[in-house]
């Protein structure tokens, strides 16, 4: 194994870091095997080296073998050792010992032996070396052989004799040999012994030793060296020299230090090491004064602030270093230095102290300082970043030694305020309500007893009433913000002003109420805060920042006891209630103090009354109204304590009002009487109970409907029911906008609104009553038409009140102004569930006929209603056969007004086809169609039976009348129907000479081309159609005759007439 291999091996095991006692053993096992080994392999190097050089030898005498010259002669040498043979020399050791040397031998290995001339001399003396250390070299020069696994310390002496004899060959097995005894805590004694000897092999290897361990090395470690030594190693070893000599206490190496860099002192002397140390701070932690007063001889600067911002008095005072601090203040550093970012004063830290944390001794030796600190003229009122002085601190800290101290000098102000606004009062007011030592906890009396850090300020002269700048709150606001009753009270019993507002206009007793302190609302009133004091608008500003808009703004004008209702503290309107009983039985008041009055309002009208209601303190509201609450006092929008409730629906305050006598006959600010908002607010109960109560239950509001309407068109069918059982009135005629008077029931209908409708008619109202018109005739068509809630049910088709309405017994036959009865208007408007619900009412009249004359029949069929018709003639089988005024049913009303359906119709319900009319013409079914010119209702007529040759009174048959008229469409169906085409007419005219007289070449056509009529036959006057045709020609006479010739070549044209006239 190399050298250099075991040599890194155990560097490695030096340097590694501390191990377990088990693991210490093994290690220094392994430890011991690898220095074995290593000297195992020194040996072998020797040896080595050794042999090479007597080859090199063997090899300079032409290659001699080992018996050669060379090896013979080191073999004969080695022989010598100790021999009388060729001894010329004797060399005393101690102990009286001799061995024989041989000049030549010892000045072939070297020219110094302590001797001017060693051939000159016959005994050498190295008594003064120990013995087995110059037998080991004598022995050494002879056989080139070392016993290395030696002691170290036989190593060094063995070291010191081969440098005192320039024995370098030994001198290197030496080193190599003490390497393997190195540690880090014999590497310093090692490392002066290779500087002693210039061993720098050794010297290195102890280096890189010390190096590696640097920061592990004590003062005890580096005693017996050498200043000079030390420091050259210092300045080798470390960038701060100066630093490490005064950390390892060697006031001797700083004095080298001081006059190598006397040209740069004031440097030197104040820099800063890579640790963030000053050299006087190392010297006085280390309390090494008489090089902390050297330093500050040689230019240190007391006031130096290290990288940190930190001067050497804070960094002393920080530690608690109470030899420090003041050596730097008898040393005149500055005593009112602050640190970079805190700002903070040596007098800052003092104060900051805790006694909690902080051992006696340096509390005590702290509280000395702060002493010595004012006897130095420290500033005592100075400020730090926070804005907080020494007072302030020592008050945070509880260190009450400081606390006296800065209190007794006579200079400190009790009312600077830090940043955050609050006086050194406050601060001992906050640390001893929020962190009580155990002696303290308890009451005001104990927490805030005469030792107290805040009985002390007062006594000393802070304000009770000191005020924080951004808010304006008190220092009896802010502890009653936090709810430090304790404090509150004992800045009350000390003369705080208790009526003093903030920016907001509250008072203490305002923010007592708010938090609850039951124990410091009785002492501020007691005390004579006012209860009737009220808090400021905000200012637009203010409301912005808390993000309010206008809706949502800040109530504002409220009294302690509206803050105390708010948050539902009984306890503290209890007190209120008892100091006004007290006060009230005191008639010269009692000491100035102010009565509570139960009736000023906030900003939105409200009372503490009207607070209690809506916490649900109903007990206290009792209380309130007897202790002279008003119950019907408004708030800012006008409405009473009872709309309000009945607004939120809060039916117990509601109950609790109406119980407590509240005004039932109020109206609020949108003319709602209270039973008209309670209706609107769906509260059963309350109406219930004003019913009960006797309230006017058909009073109107401003749209003219009233509760009952209310609460019916609203859905609320119990509230309905409720104000009925207790006798509104379910009619209430009253005048609509158009000026008639109608009912509620009326109005429902013409809002179609049944559910409304069926109520009202269920619950007793006038149902056949129509509506009327006003006093002056006011209301036009609608007050005179005389239409039932019947005729309206109809008239809308509303169902469910037409059967409500016949369930209870409306009349179904009463006719309206124009003599319409309901089933009139049912079946104009086309309703047919409503139809079929008139005509199953059994005392339904179908013979009822309007000022028109129409029966419901006759309506149906105007309507083309053929279902309904049906249905009619279902239950009264002649209604068909009804005629009208003129004479005329409805077949020959429907064949008249060619409508094809209606007769249709009544073919199909055997309508009688051969009525006549009731009139001067007496016609049938058939004459109608004829004349009216329809062909498609002659041949229906026709089809369905109706007879073809009926007559009229002037004698005529379908056949004549559609011969006259031309209709040859007609004349041939009727001929096709076997009409009896020879019938004459009074006259004796057939339809021949009717259509030769009326020149209807068509018809004529028809009659000679497709019957059997007789042309020949002669009239009443004898003449035949020829005669009539040549009478009475017309435009069509010559084709008529042409017509006759080409149908009857043998027509008798000469024939006379009874007058003797020819055709011709």
């Amino acid at each position: 194994m190399p050298t250099h291999t075991v040599e890194i091996k155990l560097c490695i095991i030096l340097i590694s870091p501390p191990f377990k006692p088990d693991e210490v053993s093994k290690l220094q096992s392994h430890l011991s095997l690898l220095r074995e080994e290593y000297v195992k392999l020194q040996n072998k190097l020797a040896n080595t080296e050794r042999k090479c050089q007597v080859a090199l030898a063997q090899a300079g005498v032409n290659g001699e073998t080992q018996d050669g010259f060379v090896s013979r002669l080191l073999k004969f040498i080695a022989d010598l050792f100790d021999k009388e043979q060729y001894s010329d020399l004797i060399i005393q050791l101690e102990g009286q010992q001799d061995v024989k040397a041989h000049k030549f031998i010892l000045s072939a290995r070297s020219d110094y032996w302590g001797v001017p001339d060693l051939s000159l001399v016959s005994v050498l003396d190295l008594t003064d070396i120990q013995h087995d250390v110059a037998y080991s070299l004598i022995r050494w020069i002879y056989t080139n052989e070392i016993n290395i696994k030696a002691h170290d310390s036989f190593l060094l002496e063995l070291l010191r004799a081969a440098t005192r004899f320039k024995l370098e060959e030994l001198r290197k097995r030496c080193e190599n040999g003490l390497m393997s005894f190195v540690n880090m805590k014999n590497c310093i004694k090692f490392y002066q012994t290779a500087e002693e000897m210039q061993a720098e092999v050794l010297k290195s290897h102890c280096s890189e030793l010390i190096s590696n361990h640097w920061n592990e090395f004590t003062s005890e470690d580096f005693a017996s060296m050498p200043a000079p030594l030390l420091y050259e190693m210092f300045k080798a070893k470390t960038e701060y020299p100066l630093h490490t000599a005064i950390r390892i206490e060697r006031e001797d190496v700083v004095f080298l230090y001081l006059i190598e860099y006397d040209a740069e002192l004031s440097l030197k002397v104040n820099e800063v090491d890579n640790k963030g140390d000053l050299p006087l701070d190392l010297a006085l932690k280390s309390k090494q004064r008489s090089m902390a007063l050297n330093l500050v001889s040689n230019r240190a600067d007391v006031n130096r602030k290290d990288n940190a911002g930190r001067c050497l008095l804070h960094k002393a005072i920080q530690r608690g270093d109470e030899a420090s601090a003041e050596f730097l203040i008898n040393n005149k550093c500055d005593v009112n230095i602050v640190t970079h970012l805190d700002k903070e004063t040596p007098l800052h830290r003092v104060a900051s102290f805790d006694p909690k944390l902080t051992e006696k001794s340096v509390m005590e030796g702290m509280s000395r300082i702060a002493k010595v600190l004012l006897q130095h003229k420290a500033d005592i009122n100075v400020q730090d970043a926070t804005g907080s002085t020494p007072l302030h601190n020592a008050i945070m800290s509880r260190n009450e030694d400081v606390f006296k101290t800065l209190l007794e000098s006579g200079k400190v102000n009790l009312e600077i305020k830090n940043s955050e606004g609050y006086t050194p009062l406050w601060v001992a007011l906050q640390q001893q309500a929020e962190s009580p030592t155990e002696e303290e906890a308890g009451t005001s009396e104990l927490v805030y007893g005469q030792s107290s850090l805040a009985a002390q300020l007062i006594r000393a002269g802070a304000s009770p009433d000191a005020v924080e700048p951004e808010s304006g709150n008190s220092l009896l606001h802010m502890a009653a913000r936090n709810s430090y009753q304790a404090a509150a009270i004992f800045l009350a019993q000390h003369g705080a002003a208790v009526s003093l507002s903030n920016f907001k206009g509250e008072t203490p007793l305002h923010v007592a109420c708010e938090t609850g302190l039951t124990d410091l609302v009785r002492v501020l009133l007691e005390s004579g805060a006012n209860p009737n004091a009220q808090t400021l608008r905000p200012s637009t500003s203010s409301v912005a920042a808390l993000g309010m808009d206008d809706n949502n703004a800040h109530v504002f004008q409220q009294t302690p006891l509206h803050l105390a209702l708010a948050q539902g503290y009984h306890s503290i309107v209890q007190i209120f209630l008892d100091v006004k009983a007290e006060l009230s039985k005191s008639p010269g008041g009692s000491s100035g103090r102010i009565l509570p009055n139960f009736n000023v309002k906030d900003s939105q009208g409200q009372t503490v009354l009207g607070l209690a209601l809506w916490n649900h303190m109903l007990d206290m509201a009792d209380q309130l109204i007897k202790g002279g609450a008003n119950i019907n006092e408004k708030n800012a929008e006008g409405m009473t304590l009872l709309h309000q409730a009945l607004e939120t629906q809060d039916t117990n305050s509601a109950l609790f009002l109406m119980d407590h006598l509240a005004d039932l006959e109020s109206v609020s600010p949108e003319g709602q009487t209270v039973i008209q908002h309670a209706i609107s607010r769906h509260l059963p109960q309350v109406v219930k109970a004003l019913c009960d109560r006797g309230v006017n239950k058909d009073i109107m509001d401003t749209e003219g409907n009233c509760p009952l309407w209310q609460a019916l068109d609203s859905g609320q069918e119990d509230i309905a029911e409720t104000l009925v059982q207790s006798g509104c009135d379910v009619d209430l005629w009253m005048p609509s906008s158009e000026g008639y008077y109608h009912t509620l029931l009326h109005r429902a209908l013409d809002q179609n609104n049944e559910a409304i409708a069926c109520f009202l008619i269920r619950s007793g109202c006038d149902k056949n009553s129509p509506r009327r018109p006003g006093p002056n005739g006011e209301g036009g068509d609608e007050g005179r038409d005389l239409q039932t809630p019947l005729h309206l049910a109809c008239c809308w088709g509303l169902e469910l009140t037409v059967q409500c309405l016949m369930e209870l017994n409306a009349d179904v036959n009463t006719q309206d102004a124009d003599g319409k009865a309901p089933i009139h208007v049912a079946i104009e408007n086309q309703f047919p569930v409503v139809i079929s619900l008139l005509l199953s009412h059994p005392g339904l009249l179908l013979n009822v006929r309007d000022k028109k004359g129409h029966s419901p029949f006759a309506a149906a069929m105007t309507m083309k209603d053929n279902k309904a018709a049906q249905a009619i003639l279902n239950r009264e089988p002649t209604a068909a056969e009804q005629v009208d005024n003129r004479g005329r049913n409805f077949l020959h009303t429907a064949i008249q007004a060619k409508d094809i359906e209606s007769v249709l119709f009544l073919m199909s319900v055997n309508a009688d086809l051969n009525s006549r009319t009731q009139d001067s013409h007496n016609l049938t079914p058939l004459h109608l169609a004829v004349l009216t010119g329809s062909e498609i209702l002659v041949r229906n007529l026709l089809l369905a039976g109706a007879l073809v040759d009926e007559r009229t009174k002037s004698c005529e048959t379908a056949l004549l009348l559609a011969a006259s008229r031309d209709c040859s469409s007609i004349c041939s169906i009727l001929i096709d129907s076997g009409a009896d085409v020879d019938a004459t007419d009074e006259n004796l005219n057939n339809a021949l000479h009717r259509a030769v007289y009326n020149g209807n070449l068509s018809t004529v056509k028809i009659l000679l081309t497709e019957s059997h009529i007789n042309a020949e036959a002669l009239n009443a006057k004898g003449q035949n159609p020829l005669h009539v045709l040549g009478q009475y020609g017309k435009d069509t006479a010559a084709a008529m005759f042409e017509l006759f010739r080409e149908t009857m070549p043998d027509f008798p044209i000469d024939r006379p007439d009874n007058n003797g006239n020819t055709g011709k």
